[in-house]
């Protein structure tokens, strides 16, 4: 009877470590499996952030250019707008040489 319960207790003991084993074993799985996952995860929200961040650059950009592009029309009317102005005070100083010359 001894031997008996000695061959019970083995069996149990080599059943439990089977388990213990496998356990570990499919725990090791889920993590890789978790990890796996956790990784996919990551690259796509990479990926979607790459594509958002060059998305708002290309809006930036385009913005970009059509305020500079505002900004070269201003300063197109306001070179035109000097240089009328100019021209209007070169026929007055013109016209005031004129008058002092001949006033001598």
């Amino acid at each position: 009877m001894a031997v008996k319960a000695i061959e019970q207790v083995t069996r149990t003991e080599q059943e439990a470590k089977r388990r213990r084993d496998a356990a570990a074993a499919e725990s090791k799985q889920r993590i890789l499996a978790a990890q796996r996952d956790a990784q996919r995860l990551l690259d796509g929200a990479r990926a979607k952030a790459d594509a958002d961040v060059r998305s708002m650059m290309a809006q930036a950009e385009a913005e970009a250019g059509r305020l500079g592009q505002k900004v070269l029309e201003q300063a197109a009317r306001q070179g035109e707008e000097m240089k009328r102005s100019a021209r209007n005070r070169l026929e007055q100083a013109a016209q005031l040489i004129v008058e002092r010359v001949v006033n001598r």
